[in-house]
């Protein structure tokens, strides 16, 4: 199947049921995200800009559990740094990259846009792009990051989800549909991941750039403006990654976070919570020293006393630390005053996190870590090799991924309004439009949510 014949032809009730069902999580652990995010300072900083910078004129979609009309492609940014801003995104192990915080939120600005304009777009007509979008940006960047020398950043290669994605709102024909494809490619970030892992700051993963390059692509190509082919999809080089396009499905290949904090640090977080669970007197107070071994790329994390919410997500003592003092790793635990908080920081300085050889040559076809807790009263607890919960081999449950929306979505939506999302996403494929999802996506600030 040629891929624009699978952008224009592919129905979501075609996919298997368990991509299906994987694509409607996918939802819903961003908005979740999103959620969560809402009121950060990088989300308001975004907000603001794009408020300010992008006005609403002919086009408008209004700003992700905001309100706020701006131009779509204001909304792009702000969408996806502010999906960028809470590190609990999912990803995959191919591109060594992400999806959905380029895809979800620069999709909903489309639909948001055709709905202002009084174009109604079905449940599955959405879920049908959102899928087109994550399969395609999966697809890119495992074929970047086969061929390229350097590792950039998700928003290098998820615009051109966000192209295929949108070329199925949007109608476009083919040849518009491939002048998309090369434009967004050839104005994609391609951002320096390592840059950003040794220094965080709120770029992170550059998917507010992937999501504005996207759907600036797809509005240029509507103007008539041609771009040159796009590698990552037409070289023969990346053949392979393209063949089998509507049968073998990378979405399923995805990995999720429990907690908001990179993947690097979430197999020390996943075995510190298993040895928590078996040893109660784990707590702040008692612990002496804690030594995490773990692969190098891990251990260039580090963070023991972050300045900012970015450098406390990009870490991993604090976090870490935070999950012993606190009990849990949400939000509040790695934005606003917790980053300063003495019970965590104490603790945190009696981190240690140590390279292993044998995790080193292990990564990346497994992404391992091994926690030692000493106590003040002289215990030593050591927990096995562990590889990090959410993986397809170690996938989170119907009711842990609840949890986790609740967790990142309860500090800014209240319990009606976070039930009201999970049941339209669950009735999405049946849903003759995306109103109910919207009017709970989409309400202005002081609404009776």
């Amino acid at each position: 199947m040629s891929l624009y014949a699978f952008v224009r032809d592919f129905r979501f009730r075609d996919a298997p049921s368990h991509t299906r069902e994987l694509l409607q999580t996918c939802l819903l652990d961003i908005l979740g995200v999103a959620a969560g995010a809402r009121d950060n300072t990088t989300s308001q900083a975004l907000k603001q800009y794009a408020l300010s910078h992008y006005p609403a004129g002919k086009l408008a979609s209004r700003l992700l559990f905001d309100g706020r009309p701006v131009h779509p492609l204001g909304a792009a940014w702000a969408g996806g740094f502010s999906v960028d801003s809470l590190d609990a995104h999912e990803g995959h192990f191919t591109s060594k990259g992400h999806a959905g915080a380029t895809v979800v939120p620069a999709l909903l600005a489309i639909v948001d846009a055709c709905r202002e304009q009084g174009r109604s777009i079905s449940g599955e007509e959405l879920l049908s792009a959102l899928c087109i979008g994550y399969e395609t940006a999966l697809r890119a960047g495992a074929a970047l990051m086969a061929t390229a020398p350097e590792y950039h950043a998700s928003g290098a290669f998820s615009g051109v989800g966000v192209v295929c994605g949108g070329a199925r709102l949007l109608g476009l024909d083919e040849q518009r549909f491939r002048h998309a494809l090369g434009i967004a490619e050839y104005f994609g970030p391609r951002c320096p991941m390592m840059r950003l892992v040794d220094h965080p700051s709120m770029l992170r993963d550059a998917h507010g750039a992937g999501a504005y390059a996207g759907l600036n692509a797809l509005l240029l190509a509507q103007a008539g403006v041609t771009g040159a082919p796009a590698e990552t999809v037409d070289d023969e080089a990346v053949a392979a990654h393209w063949r089998d396009i509507g049968q073998r499905w990378e979405i399923d290949a995805q990995y999720f976070k429990p907690w908001p904090v990179c993947r690097w640090a979430q197999p020390a977080l996943t075995a510190m919570t298993r040895l928590m669970a078996e040893y109660p007197q784990i707590r702040g107070e008692n612990i002496e020293r804690i030594q995490v071994q773990t692969f190098h790329e891990s251990m260039r994390l580090q963070g023991h006393t972050p300045a900012n919410a970015d450098e406390a997500q990009y870490a991993l003592a604090f976090p870490l630390a935070a999950l012993v003092v606190r009990g849990q790793v949400g939000p509040l635990e790695v934005t606003g005053e917790a980053i300063h908080a003495p019970d965590i920081l104490a603790v945190s300085q009696r981190i240690d996190i140590v390279e292993s050889e044998e995790l080193s040559e292990r990564f990346p076809n497994e992404i391992l870590s091994r926690v030692v807790v000493q106590l003040k009263d002289g215990q030593a607890l050591t927990s096995p090799i562990t590889a990090a919960k959410g993986d397809p081999e170690t996938a989170m449950t119907r009711a842990e991924f609840l949890a986790k929306f609740n967790l990142l979505a309860g500090i800014s939506l209240a319990p009606e309004q976070r039930l009201g999302i999970e049941q339209a996403i669950a009735a999405l494929p049946g849903s003759a439009s995306c109103e109910t999802l919207f009017a709970l996506l989409f309400e202005q600030a002081g609404s009776p949510w």
